[in-house]
């Protein structure tokens, strides 16, 4: 396959992703892991988990950062402004859309309630995709109360996150270095 030939087809594996995938970034990646992983083979299983991790620790939205490491990992540089242009000209264009067309519907009932039934459906797509790579990163279910009582600290007590990804941060290198090493000993 040429050169040119490979862009498109990194291009368009990621604009097909960013078209029809709702819920966002993390809805994203089952998609991105899919196409990837088992699909192409571009990378192995253990290489994109590597990668999500990285993919998270840097702003920017998840999938867009996937998406970057994907295509520098398969055709460097220029793979990555292929795989980001792919992820991102479909939400570009249909918020585009929905702007020029959303002035004229924003007061309407039919419009609002259909919104707002489209909630739940976007939180269990955000959910069920994040238990899957839960259970491939070997996150095991039942530490499912974790993600719970972060959610009510922010939710009920407005706790902000930042607080909890700080005390996260420190409550892991302490872990670390008081428990894990001592067990390893």
């Amino acid at each position: 396959m040429n050169l040119a030939k490979q862009y498109l087809e990194l291009f368009l594996v990621f604009f097909k992703i960013g078209a029809f995938t709702f819920g966002g970034g993390y809805a994203m990646i089952p998609l991105i892991r899919n196409e990837v992983v088992n699909k192409k083979k571009w990378l192995a299983d253990n290489e994109f988990m590597d990668m999500l991790a990285l993919a998270q620790s840097v702003p920017g939205p998840i999938s867009l950062n996937t998406a970057i490491f994907v295509g520098n990992k398969r055709l460097g540089f220029k793979g990555s402004l292929f795989t980001g242009a792919g992820i991102i000209l479909p939400s570009f264009i249909i918020i585009l859309l929905i702007a020029i067309v959303f002035t004229q519907f924003k007061d309407n009932q039919v419009v609002e309630r259909i919104f707002r039934g489209v909630r739940p459906a976007v939180v269990a797509l955000i959910v069920a995709p994040l238990l899957g790579l839960g259970k491939s990163a070997g996150i095991k279910i039942s530490n499912i109360w974790v993600p719970i009582t972060v959610a009510l600290l922010v939710w009920l007590l407005k706790i902000s996150p930042v607080y909890i990804i700080l005390f996260s941060a420190i409550f892991g290198i302490l872990y670390f270095l008081f428990i894990k090493q001592k067990t390893k000993k």
